[in-house]
């Protein structure tokens, strides 16, 4: 089974652009919108985000490998992983400025950083739905 196949090269350099641009997005409104100090966004918020990204498309494509590998099928594709936009989007302008506004209005000494834990705590919870789900969701059936 070979790992690289005819389309993998496009895909590869679609899914980084589509990455790329998530980060730049996340440089952008952490610190324009949020006000977000240099030192949280490129010490800790971009590296988690694009260890998160690495660690997700190798764990997809090992999963797809797997798969392939028990079916004997070689038209199997790793669901692409990434940032997804709206989500992003949803995380800064409803959960993050929100928990900023509110930590700058109660005199809270670095509001960035309740903002930056209210997005995580935010995440995690998306994490656990996501989790909670996945066992009742629907399964296309193998032939």
């Amino acid at each position: 089974m070979r790992w690289i196949v005819r389309g993998d090269i496009d895909g590869f350099f679609g899914l980084a652009i589509d990455n790329l641009v998530q980060l730049l997005l996340i440089d952008a409104l952490s610190r324009g919108v949020l006000g977000f100090p240099a030192d949280l966004v490129y010490g800790r918020i971009l590296p988690g985000a694009a260890i998160s990204i690495l660690v997700g498309n190798v764990a997809y494509a090992l999963q797809a490998r797997r798969l392939a590998a028990r079916t004997g099928r070689t038209d199997i594709c790793a669901l692409p992983y990434g940032i997804n936009t709206v989500s992003l989007f949803a995380h800064v302008f409803l959960v993050m400025l929100p928990a900023k506004m509110l930590a700058t209005a109660a005199g809270a000494a670095d509001p960035a950083r309740v903002a930056w834990q209210a997005g995580l705590f935010a995440t995690l919870c998306s994490g656990i739905i996501e989790l909670a789900a996945a066992p009742v969701a629907e399964r296309k059936k193998q032939k």
